[in-house]
């Protein structure tokens, strides 16, 4: 163990560790770089200032507060990957739309019963792409299967479809045979054009499906 002039002990022979200042006796060399910044440590106990979070790491791991510099996360560049993470969609069979539906007279209401049985599904929202129909008898299934009970006879194979965006989804109605509707609206989206949605929204397909959206925090 070395000792530099100022007194600090140093395990380089060349340049003390502590301040930099050169060793006496030891070669010339190239002088020394400035000395790596070095992330505070994340203290045992210490809480995130943004939102209360106990911290366990360098950054917070609800927010992203950085607590070893005191800002917030790095934001990557925008993507699909980027929406916020959390989303459902809660599946359900709705009287009030199938109220519409039957108004509507349509050729095919006069054989329509509202199901008896229709326990509420919550479905998570994933990957690029949700598709919202029927299965067939080949193919992968719609990752929002309104087949399943109570069957809604009114979908179509691939009826809807959500895609990933930045801030949530857009719906999609790529040539359904009854179309979509969006939050009680009497008039349907329009096909194959994006529709932005999002926390709260409700889409409407088949007889009676009604599908809202839910960001989960």
């Amino acid at each position: 163990m070395a000792t530099c002039p100022a007194g600090h002990a140093s395990a380089a022979a060349d340049y003390c560790d502590v301040c930099g200042e050169r060793i006496g006796g030891a070669p010339a060399a190239h002088p020394p770089g400035p000395a790596p910044v070095r992330p505070a440590p994340v203290r045992t106990g210490a809480t995130c200032p943004d939102c209360g979070t106990p911290g366990a790491d360098r950054f917070c791991e609800n927010c992203g507060y950085d607590f070893a510099t005191g800002g917030g996360k790095p934001t990557p560049a925008p993507g699909p990957a980027d929406r916020p993470a959390g989303w459902v969609a809660v599946v359900a069979a709705d009287r009030d739309y199938f109220a519409t539906v039957l108004a509507g007279d349509g050729p095919d209401v006069s054989g329509l019963t509202f199901p008896p049985y229709n326990p509420e599904r919550r479905v998570p929202l994933t990957g690029p792409e949700v598709r919202i129909g029927r299965r067939g008898s080949a193919g992968p299934p719609p990752e929002i299967d309104l087949r399943e009970p109570p069957g809604d006879p009114g979908v179509s194979r691939t009826h809807a479809v959500l895609l990933a965006r930045e801030r949530g989804w857009a719906l999609v109605d790529p040539g359904s045979t009854n179309r979509t509707c969006l939050n009680g609206a009497a008039d349907p989206i329009p096909l194959n054009v994006e529709i932005p949605v999002g926390d709260g929204d409700r889409i409407h397909v088949g007889a009676w499906t009604t599908i809202t959206l839910r960001e989960t925090r």
